[in-house]
């Protein structure tokens, strides 16, 4: 099953702009697969849900990374908060993004039995990032794991990429792009909403527009890459 890089499913009640809530955390199941993240779906709501942008994900992004980097050592060479709670002022799904990087897959034992003791637990049935239209190497490039996390942590997706594949940089890209494009992230965060206005319970429609859509943004991130020099800074994490 493949999944997706630029942001998790969401659950839209009323398909438009809300004040988060502190409502219970939810157990997710796995679906498929998002331009560049896992496609994800709550157990108790089929709908989307968007929340204004909250300025305490940076720091719950922060709690969650000094966890993993606990509980994985030199295993993860790097952890990032992608997504669309990782740009500030952006509206999105109140669950944080975590992309791991490992040296690759050879670790995945090593990577279940670390994050099996904190609780995660691995969704054996997604292996791989959307595939970009035209995108001319091998599909292998786009593999991912992906963990769900415990059942009493705060909402998150836990993506693991492998460095210098191009999935492991499509959503630092992303990320940093719409951070520094203002007009972008806005124009992106209204589409979403839009869509999510036109029919909360078509999660489908939903996802259909929106990986399509990342891949829009990616091609323009690429062109200020290579015009900026951009790289990926090293972690802080």
């Amino acid at each position: 099953m493949r999944s997706h890089q630029c942001g998790l499913k969401e659950s839209h009640r009323e398909g438009r702009i809300r004040q988060r809530t502190q409502d219970s955390e939810h157990p997710v199941l796995i679906y498929g697969v998002i331009g560049r993240e896992v496609r994800t779906y709550e157990e108790d709501s089929s709908m989307i849900e968007i929340v204004e942008y909250d300025a305490r994900w940076p720091a719950e992004f922060a709690a969650l990374a000094r966890t993993l980097r606990e509980a994985l050592g030199d295993l993860a060479l790097r952890i990032d908060h992608i997504g669309s709670t990782s740009v500030p002022g952006l509206a999105a799904k109140d669950i944080i993004d975590v992309q791991v990087t490992v040296r690759d897959f050879a670790c995945t034992p090593q990577l279940v039995e670390a994050l099996g003791a904190h609780g995660y637990t691995i969704a054996a049935e997604v292996t791989s990032d959307h595939l970009p239209p035209l995108y001319q190497g091998p599909a292998s490039d786009w593999e991912k794991r992906y963990f769900r996390p415990p059942a009493q942590q705060r909402r998150m997706h836990l993506h693991v990429r492998a460095l210098g594949r191009p999935n492991q940089r499509y959503p630092i890209l992303f990320r940093d792009y719409l951070c520094v494009h203002p007009v972008a992230s806005a124009a992106y965060a209204q589409i979403k909403l839009a869509m999510a206005r036109r029919d909360p319970d078509d999660v489908e429609f939903y996802y259909d527009v929106k990986d399509p859509l990342c891949d829009i943004v990616i091609e323009a991130a690429e062109e200020w890459a290579q015009t900026t020099g951009w790289r990926m800074e090293e972690s802080p994490q």
